[in-house]
């Protein structure tokens, strides 16, 4: 009489093993890869505020009245709840009715470190 030898179905330790492995490597980069695209979202978000602060700031030396002297000012400015650092530098040109503005949005980490993170130049009137 001929025994059947039945054969186990199932995974060896060693393959469980192997797969854990696997996939523990696979998660390990798409969190990397996750992170990696909150932060640049924050970055981006970031630029976006700091443009529209440049942009507020060139506004509303347009529509005041005040006469554009030469000269540079630190101003604190705030946008969407995001705390910035401006640097506003009013510079002569060749024509005295004209001035240069510059305006240049900085963002402070707590080290004191400062990161430039949108400049923006225009002419305008001096408003005399």
């Amino acid at each position: 009489m001929m025994r059947t030898v039945k054969k186990k179905r199932g995974f060896t330790l060693l393959e469980v093993l192997v797969a854990l492995v696997i996939i523990g490597v696979a998660l390990a980069a798409a969190m990397r890869g996750a992170m990696s695209l909150t932060s640049t979202a924050d970055y981006t978000r970031q630029k976006l505020l700091a443009v529209l602060t440049a942009e507020n700031r060139l506004l509303e030396l347009r529509l005041g009245r005040d006469r554009l002297e030469p000269g540079e000012a630190l101003i604190a400015c705030e946008q969407g709840g995001v705390a910035f650092l401006c640097s506003q530098a009013v510079k002569p040109t060749p024509n005295p009715f004209f001035r240069r503005v510059e305006v240049r949005v900085f963002r402070q980490d707590d080290a004191g470190n400062r990161s430039q993170l949108a400049e923006l130049m225009t002419v305008m009137p001096t408003n005399q």
